[in-house]
């Protein structure tokens, strides 16, 4: 099956386009899209994959679900298109950052930025109904999902993933910690937050640290 995703990828994933699961899931897009109003637009599904290529990956964030509001979603986790107001949990992931690295709170919640530097923005699920969060998930894409994490563990070393509350924890399975790092915390949602399981981190300070040790370049989080 061909998929409109970035070439880089294309060798590491074409035998997962090919399998019957992927087939059912691209119908149960498909129907989805035509039958109601879903998030991101379909020419975005994959811009975690079109800003991060494969030989350029980093750093790799996990998130659960695309934002399922009006205009939020742009394919990559935790992000959203630009003049959209900054959802709760980018407003902690940016207040962390002010405090780790003293950068100044930014105007764009669009972390496009990121992904261009090597951050994969990684949704388990690529998809979902307007207004009704969780609506695409167990269709597919966590199969598809875990497959892009296992190749990252197996084709790649010194990878750092960010595995931020108890759904992105559960991928450190999957995860060779004798060749990557992985760094755990809560996540940023208020809920945690405010529990003090979010804030004091320093995830982007450490990982910066990290690719410092490795010879690579620092991310301009």
């Amino acid at each position: 099956m061909e998929v409109n995703i970035h070439p880089s990828w294309k060798p590491y994933l074409k035998d997962e386009f090919d399998k019957s699961y992927f087939e059912a899931l691209v119908a149960f897009v498909k129907q989805e899209y035509n039958n109601h109003t879903c998030y991101p637009p379909g020419k975005e599904i994959f811009n975690a994959f079109n800003y991060c290529h494969f030989n350029n990956v980093k750093v790799v964030i996990i998130g659960q679900d695309p934002y399922h509001g009006q205009g939020q979603a742009n394919g990559l986790c935790f992000s959203v298109k630009e003049d959209i107001p900054h959802p709760p949990s980018l407003i902690n992931i940016f207040k962390e950052i002010e405090k780790d690295l003293g950068l100044a709170y930014p105007k764009s919640g669009n972390l496009q930025r990121w992904s261009q530097q090597g951050v994969l923005l990684l949704n388990a699920t690529l998809t979902v109904r307007a207004n009704n969060a969780g609506s695409h998930q167990k269709k597919g894409w966590e199969e598809f999902t875990d497959a892009v994490i296992k190749i990252i563990n197996n084709q790649k070393s010194n990878v750092i993933f960010l595995l931020w509350g108890g759904f992105a924890k559960q991928k450190a399975k999957l995860i060779d910690k004798s060749k990557h790092h992985v760094l755990t915390s809560g996540h940023p949602s208020p809920l945690s937050a405010n529990r003090g399981y979010w804030f004091g981190n320093k995830h982007f300070s450490k990982s910066n640290t990290i690719l410092e040790s490795i010879g690579s370049t620092k991310i301009a989080w």
